[in-house]
């Protein structure tokens, strides 16, 4: 979209009374928002609109909003940002099917028509190490069959999909709850800079939105909106993920949950959802069974069914054998270790050591150690 353009857009959307559903509306009726904007104030109620809407349409924003319009151009500009409409051939198709898509994208990245095979993956922010990792493993996995990976950059579950993908050598997707100028949190910025590389960031807010919280659940319709289902992986009963998981079911997406302790906050929210009906994920194979008949045969064609995701396992000694069964995908010290096996501290260290190396198992902060 050329300057011009989008100056007519952001100058329509910020018309007092003009709301998502109206601005599609004019714009279906006039053609453009340039059109819209010159219309007469007959024109405008002969298409629906009240006097004070058409008053307010022919009069447009005052100065000062008409000047930050200009200044968000320029930072489009400047950032290198692709703007994307409703209207647009390269507009998300599944996402554009919704009962309420957002009429226009800001995207840094690419949004190719490969990632209309996508995964919603989301969960809290207050996870659990192995929360994490096996969040990790199910996007790396569905990933490397060819799957985008879709959150919403957020601490805990959220990034360890968006990590898995990358991992995977896959594509994935963020979307913010901010504008796209901005990086929310600010210490995902290096993680960001990755998913831009290999797949792409999306925001529906201006430029220069801040990270507010109602800004979040209108996020998550457009995450879920992109995919063909959504995996919680972990959510407390107050995640936010549970809201995208209510919005998946409104739009007629699967809605799939990874089971967790029935001791453990974090997992009360996503066993609750299984409880309730969710398809119980244990691996990615579960959902790639799920999805594959909502997938056809040019979608299918894109896709590496036959991607070896299990790795041949390294043969274990003895003294492997041991450590690695006192390990379990919970997060165990290296002194419970050393109890469960009766190895000396010096063998347990250099055991644990050869694992993490052959890919066995992972350290985790304060000489914590889980399976993989």
């Amino acid at each position: 979209m050329d300057d011009a353009s989008l100056t007519s857009w952001l100058t329509l959307q910020a018309v007092d009374g003009v709301g998502d559903r109206t601005l599609l509306k004019l714009i279906h009726a006039f053609g453009t928002p340039e059109a819209v904007l010159s219309a007469t104030v007959a024109d405008l109620i002969s298409v629906g609109c009240s006097p004070e809407l058409a008053e307010s349409v022919r009069r447009g924003p005052e100065a000062s909003i008409r000047r930050r319009v200009d200044g968000q151009v320029k930072t489009v500009e400047r950032l290198k940002i692709q703007t994307i409409t409703l209207f647009d051939r390269s507009y998300p198709a599944r996402l554009k099917a919704i009962s309420d898509p957002p009429p226009l994208l800001y995207v840094s990245g690419s949004v190719l028509p490969r990632d209309e095979v996508a995964v919603a993956i989301v969960g809290g922010r207050r996870s659990t190490p192995s929360g994490r990792l096996i969040t990790e493993e199910i996007a790396k996995d569905l990933a490397g069959w060819g799957v985008t990976i879709v959150s919403g950059l957020a601490r805990g579950i959220d990034a360890a999909a968006h990590r898995g993908a990358l991992t995977g050598k896959g594509r994935t997707i963020a979307v913010l709850g901010c504008g796209i100028d901005r990086t929310y949190p600010p210490e995902h910025q290096a993680l960001r800079r990755n998913i831009e590389s290999h797949g792409a960031v999306i925001s529906e807010l201006p430029i220069g939105a801040a990270p507010q919280s109602h800004h979040f659940p209108r996020r998550n319709r457009i995450i879920s909106g992109l995919s063909l289902g959504v995996l919680v992986g972990e959510a407390a009963t107050d995640s936010g993920s549970l809201i995208t998981a209510k919005l998946a079911l409104e739009q007629g997406r699967d809605v799939f949950a990874v089971p967790g302790s029935v001791k453990e906050e974090a997992c009360r929210g996503s066993n609750r959802l299984i409880k309730e009906g969710a398809k119980l994920i244990e691996e990615a194979h579960d959902i790639l069974d799920e999805i594959l008949p909502q997938v056809d045969a040019r979608q299918r064609a894109g896709l590496q069914l036959d991607h070896a995701v299990m790795e041949v396992p390294v043969s274990l000694g003895k003294e492997e054998t041991l450590v690695y069964d006192a390990l379990s995908y919970e997060a165990r010290s290296i002194d419970a270790v050393i109890e469960r096996t009766g190895l000396s501290v010096a063998k347990v260290s250099a055991t644990l050591l050869s694992l993490e190396l052959n890919g066995r198992i992972r350290q985790l902060p304060g000489q914590q150690y889980i399976r993989r």
